[in-house]
């Protein structure tokens, strides 16, 4: 049977009996978590032997101070010798873990118990069940580590039969128990659960609380795939969600019960919350000690306000952070098969809020078709936009296309020339959300051969 145990490596030795792909695998990790690895072996791979010479000139990790990084993997720090030899008894004498991975049966046998004469834990790579410890299949998210290792039946146990006879374990499970392929493929689906945000992990805090914190998060152009997986884990650690109605609002109802949802409302020409009371929502709820999401669509930072938001809450002292999202303004156009820019068609881009109308340089890029112009919120803007487009000099002919509601079920894409784009979109009763690509990536077939050819 197997007990599972976390240990902190940090500034402690390793001994690593072995030099191949195996042995390299499990010293990096080793060393990520600050412990001082000591490679014994005649010869070592390539990966060790940069291993080896990257370490020479990293920096000692203190004992106990391993650090993460913000993509949940640890920070470098631990040390990687090597001595060219064969590995001796002696060698394990120090050793807090020792890992056989020599490519020779019989001398990971014999450093394992090396190792149990000591009471040292040894980890035999090539054969788990002659080994007193195993090393589990990890993945991180934010700060929870999951280790999943196969429970192994040790060898030395025999059953009892109806009869009261003992009879050897039998070996076929014994192998099924220590393949790792299975600790791993549970390992990977525990990982992609987390990375979905589908498991709670709000983190318990004392009812008197302290300071809580906000993270905007962007959500991409409203299909909840496309929202990235630290938005989806951020979701998953929230206690409020202040959220628009622009974004992946589908992705609500997947929330852990108990979480708030506070409905701010925007929706395209709609804002009945004012700017300035969001922002006192947000500082109010992180000052009462609660994890504070801030749902928005889009990017937070393309035309999202989200500069605003996170100006009130330093202002107030309260810790903020930012998820970047997909801007719509890039995903949408490239749903609908827009390419903003296109070798031998056009090599730059500008984007626009419909609100602002065109200056000079998107004024310059239409006119002389050297820029792809994309409007954001434009729709009720569309009018005034063609008028100062054609007023420029702009030809009547440039395509324009308007994708509508993109990445979701309702997406439409509605295409005009740009001297009879405003009637054919009161035609066919083109509404909000939408966005308006102006340019020759815009027509119908661009990416067709055919029309390369």
């Amino acid at each position: 049977m197997t007990t599972l145990l976390g240990l902190d490596l940090a500034g402690r030795t390793v001994l690593v009996a072995g030099g191949g792909p195996v042995a390299a695998r499990r010293a990096r990790a080793m060393a990520d978590d600050g412990a001082h690895v000591r490679v014994v072996a005649p010869q070592v791979c390539e990966d060790l032997r940069d291993l080896v010479a990257a370490s020479l000139h990293a920096p000692l990790l203190a004992p106990s101070s391993a650090q993460r990084r913000p993509d949940g993997g640890a920070a470098p720090g631990g040390r990687v010798t090597w001595a060219p030899r064969e590995v001796r008894e002696s060698d394990v004498e120090d050793a807090w873990l020792v890992l056989a991975a020599t490519d020779d049966s019989g001398t990971n046998r014999a450093v394992a118990a090396w190792a149990a004469a000591r009471r040292t834990w040894c980890v035999n790579a090539g054969a788990a069940h002659e080994g007193t410890a195993r090393t589990p299949a990890t993945t991180h998210s934010g700060d929870v580590l999951v280790g999943v290792v196969t429970d192994v039946p040790p060898a030395h146990l025999s059953a009892v039969g109806r009869g009261g006879e003992r009879r050897a374990a039998d070996s076929s499970v014994e192998r099924r128990g220590a393949d790792p392929r299975r600790a791993r493929a549970v390992r990977d689906a525990i990982a992609e659960h987390l990375r979905s945000g589908g498991a709670d992990q709000r983190r318990h805090r004392p009812a008197s609380g302290g300071l809580g914190s906000v993270t905007l998060v962007g959500g991409g152009p409203g299909a909840v795939d496309l929202l990235t997986v630290r938005g989806r884990r951020a979701l998953a650690e929230a206690d409020v969600v202040v959220a628009d109605r622009l974004g992946p609002v589908d992705v609500l109802d997947e929330l852990a019960p108990g979480v708030e949802v506070i409905d701010v409302g925007k929706t395209p020409g709609n804002h009945p919350v004012p700017q300035h009371e969001i922002n006192a929502i947000l500082v109010e709820q992180a000052q009462r000690g609660r994890r504070v999401v801030r749902l928005k669509g889009g990017d937070p930072f393309v035309y999202g306000r989200g500069g605003e938001e996170v100006i009130a809450c330093r202002e107030a002292g309260v810790p903020v952070d930012v998820v970047p999202g997909v801007s719509s303004a890039l995903s949408v156009p490239a749903l609908a098969g827009i390419p903003l820019t296109h070798r031998g068609t056009v090599a730059a881009f500008h984007v626009i809020s419909g609100h602002d109308g065109l200056d000079a340089a998107a004024l310059a890029g239409v006119r002389d078709r050297t820029a792809t112009l994309v409007v954001l919120m434009g729709v009720s803007q569309l009018a005034r936009i063609t008028a100062q487009a054609l007023g420029a000099g702009s030809d009547p002919a440039l395509p324009v296309a308007i994708v509508e509601s993109g990445s979701t079920p309702r997406q439409r894409v509605t295409r005009a020339p740009l001297g009879e784009v405003v009637e054919r979109a009161a035609q066919s009763g083109v509404r909000p959300p939408a966005i308006i690509v102006v340019g020759d990536v815009a027509a119908e077939g661009r990416l067709d051969p055919a029309t390369v050819a």
